[in-house]
């Protein structure tokens, strides 16, 4: 894991991407979250979700049973792409194009290789996208699938992305499906064994 860390650090494959490399803890964990790419503040504070985004996504695993530091802690945090992709003209972050995603693959199929998790929590359409065909949130979000990444087979319970400029999981089909989402989540034996872990 430390020379998986050290090698993704060093990373400078996507031109048009704004470093640093932006990362979670090195945890060897059963669970492994996949964002969709770090905001502008995140390479400043060094971790994934530091911003308002992650204040909504924390509360939700609070929920549960883990608070931000602890899920920190006992979580490996990855993402589809691992540095800022810059300002789209239009407004909001850039969308990662298809040869970014592809080049930072690599990472994620090392970090499978490397926990084997048995469960994975993808955030945002773009994380989901890697694991399953998603068109809308509403089809895939709520349920526990079985997937195939990278030649592991396991479990992914997709979530919204939590951004505040989403509305989607603070209405109606969103807020009850989220719940529904998390539900599963709480009750799938590679949370409790992170839960439980001290």
């Amino acid at each position: 894991m430390r020379e998986h860390r050290s090698a993704l650090a060093q990373c400078k494959d996507c031109p048009e991407m704004t470093g640093p490399v932006v990362s979670g803890s090195p945890v060897l964990s059963p669970i492994l979250l996949i964002g969709q790419a770090p905001g502008d503040k995140e390479g400043g504070f060094g971790k994934p979700f530091a911003w308002t985004a992650g204040k909504t996504l924390f509360k939700w695993f609070e929920s549960i049973g883990l608070n931000e530091t602890e899920f920190r802690r006992r979580v490996y945090m990855a993402a589809v792409c691992r540095c800022f992709p810059g300002k789209n003209p239009e407004g909001g972050d850039r969308v990662p194009n298809r040869q970014e995603i592809e080049n930072c693959a690599k990472w994620l199929q090392a970090e499978m290789d490397l926990l084997k998790p048995e469960l994975i929590l993808p955030v945002g359409k773009l994380a989901i996208a890697q694991l399953m065909p998603v068109k809308r949130l509403n089809d895939v979000v709520g349920d526990i699938h079985s997937v195939n990444f990278y030649g592991h087979r396991t479990d992914a319970i997709p979530l919204p992305h939590p951004s505040g400029a989403s509305t989607w999981h603070r209405t109606e089909p969103g807020m009850a499906l989220l719940e529904s989402a998390l539900d599963k989540i709480e009750s799938h034996s590679a949370w409790r064994k992170v839960v439980n872990s001290e």
